[in-house]
């Protein structure tokens, strides 16, 4: 059979390949977009505005800063924050100096950030001091040595950032006290910064330059080492599927989801600056009418998200009179898109609502379906330029069009592998650089694949892998906990949630304390959503337990 099926469909215009040694760097990619598009409009976050020059400005002093408190190249540096605006101005000055990115979710636990920092040999960090309390907490048990302080409101201005901090500290669940000592803060690091400049350093596309942390195809949560050459390559094949439908230096887009999850940090943090497009940041994706403000106050043109965002603003009488007329693109990724919200969206905003399909380890795009609504409905797309698909069967041959297989990929793309993980590199990159996905799907006859189910035990939480592993390695430190299996089952809201089997040691154990538990120890996307003890778990002959027996 043909080995690119795909490529007869493939939307007017889109080459069957990229030219991905276009930029050495991705800092190369960067310049060209600063240069390129310096007075227009980068990045927005409610309501105050930075321009692609005053982000490139802004972005060296912030990298020149980092270089005078000693820190190298090759040093690993956590964002730990949403979106704001300082985000792209760290990210952007940490990567001219050369360091390597750390995404953290913000939202991540003691354990879970301890566990992260360590594995990926963190020595400095930039987070919001909402969350400073936690990094407090085990900072003598990491490397980090120099911790830049943010609050929500440091950029909007001093009267609304004032007022922002102001409502925000208000809550005090979410600013606990702390007292970390030789801390500097965002702006100061900035301000600062101008007294110096980057020094010179080797940079070639082998580098890598972001740990996007993620449980892969066997649980165990991993660095994925991407380089420049990965990241260039996804931005451009990303550029070049949108290209028939965006106008560069035209664009206004809506970035919802938060740009620590490699969705968003690919294609909004990075692709979008290559249209010159003017991106509206979101803080707090689940503030329903902050992101109805942002639609009535910009033409938002593009827009990215999860399946349970899009129902959710669905179901929202307010979003329906907002303005449509210049929405050209909406992409959905991280989960199944369900086809009652695809027809849905179509109906009220008169755009395609558009899936596509990625992995952590893949920078992440795959495949997707082509913007203008004549893809196919359940499909995941077409293979995006460049990269190059196979579906295997269990004995390690490949089967044909119509029938089930692992999903394997290939592509500038793929990761350089895990950090400081080469047995779990071997297991998920085979010979001849081919990416086990852990996915089972089918390809049709016209090239599009089709996710069957999965090959791996992972659950997808609203976009979020979540392992069992690990939520039963926390439970089962419970003193009263005998043996756990985590499992996932179907949700209207979240595609699937946890759901948690336990074996008792004590008879006094409850739900309620063993979720409470769990919030302790676990990000909430990870927190079980129901609970179940039982007499005793299905076993192997060798005693593994039989999760999917359980399902």
């Amino acid at each position: 059979m043909d080995s690119r099926p795909w490529l007869k469909n493939y939307p007017p215009g889109v080459p069957a390949n990229i030219d991905h040694a276009r930029y050495e760097t991705l800092v190369d990619f960067l310049k060209e977009c600063f240069e390129k598009y310096p007075d227009n409009n980068a990045f927005e976050c409610m309501g105050i505005k930075l321009t692609y020059k005053e982000v490139d400005k802004k972005s060296t002093s912030f990298g020149a800063y980092l270089h005078s408190r000693g820190l190298q190249p090759g040093d690993k540096i956590a964002m730990m924050m949403p979106n704001l605006l300082q985000y792209p101005i760290a990210v952007f000055g940490a990567l001219k100096a050369g360091l390597i990115i750390v995404n953290t979710n913000p939202l991540y636990t003691q354990r879970e950030m301890l566990f992260q920092f360590n594995d990926s040999d963190v020595t400095a960090i930039v987070i919001l001091e909402n969350f400073a309390s936690n990094l407090e907490s085990i900072l003598s048990k990491t490397k980090i040595n120099t911790i830049i302080l943010t609050s929500v409101g440091e950029m909007l201005g001093p009267v609304k950032g004032m007022l922002v901090n102001f409502a925000v500290r208000k809550i005090k669940r979410l600013v606990p006290k702390f007292q970390l000592q030789n801390t500097v803060t965002f702006g100061y690091a900035v301000s600062e910064g101008k007294k110096f400049i980057i020094k010179e350093f080797a940079n070639t596309n082998e580098d890598v330059i972001v740990h996007q942390y993620t449980g892969g195809t066997t649980g165990i949560s991993k660095g994925a080492m991407l380089t420049n050459a990965n990241l260039v390559a996804n931005m451009i094949q990303i550029r070049t599927w949108m290209q028939q439908e965006l106008v560069e230096g035209k664009e206004i887009t809506l970035s919802p989801l938060p740009m620590y999850h490699i969705f968003a940090f690919s294609v909004n943090c990075l692709a979008m600056l290559s249209y010159g497009a003017h991106t509206v940041l979101v803080t707090n994706a689940r503030d329903i009418n902050s992101i109805i403000k942002e639609f009535k106050r910009n033409k938002i043109s593009l827009m990215t998200g999860l399946n349970t965002l899009f129902n959710a603003l669905l179901n929202n009488e307010n979003f329906k009179t907002c303005d449509f007329s210049t929405l050209k693109i909406t992409v959905g990724g991280g989960m199944a898109i369900q086809q009652a919200v695809a027809v849905k969206w179509k109906e009220v905003t008169g755009c395609t609502l558009t899936e596509g399909y990625g992995m952590t380890e893949s920078s992440p795009l795959i495949s997707v379906n082509p913007l203008d609504g004549s893809g196919k409905q359940g499909s995941i797309g077409m293979p995006v330029p460049s990269t190059e698909i196979r579906l295997m069967n269990d004995d390690g041959y490949q089967v044909g069009i119509g029938e089930i297989g692992e999903i394997q990929c290939r592509g500038p793309q793929v990761m350089k592998g895990y950090y400081n993980q080469p047995g779990e590199t071997a297991k998920t990159i085979i010979e001849d650089g081919w990416l086990c996905t852990g996915d089972l799907g089918l390809m049709d006859a016209d090239g599009y694949l089709y996710i069957v189910d999965r090959k791996k035990d992972m659950i997808l939480v609203s976009g979020f892998n979540v392992y069992p592993n690990e939520i039963e390695n926390v439970v089962v430190m419970h003193p009263k906990v005998l043996e756990a299996a985590a499992v996932g089952i179907p949700d209207e809201k979240s595609g699937e949630v946890v759901k948690l089997f336990i074996v008792k040691k004590e008879n006094s154990l409850t739900k309620e304390e063993i979720i409470s538990y769990c919030r302790i120890n676990l990000t909430g996307y990870k927190v079980p959503k129901e609970v179940e003890f039982r007499d005793s778990l299905p076993k192997t002959n060798v005693g593994k337990i039989l999760r999917r027996e359980l399902k």
